[in-house]
């Protein structure tokens, strides 16, 4: 089973494309800087959740 912060990583990744998005069709330049803020900040989540796989898998 993955580990919790790939899953949350990749739901953050996810809904930062969708502000990205909502901010290019707006043009709210925030919302579309958040969105590509929430989209790093997922991605990186999701890399900690695979290191933390790699551990679990090597141990066993």
């Amino acid at each position: 089973m993955p580990d919790h912060d790939r899953i949350e990583g990749a739901a953050k990744t996810l809904g930062g494309k969708a502000k990205e998005f909502a901010g290019k069709v707006t043009g709210d330049e925030k919302l579309k800087a958040e969105g590509k803020a929430d989209q790093v900040e997922g991605k990186i989540q999701n890399a900690v959740g695979g290191v933390k796989d790699a551990f679990k898998d090597n141990r066993n």
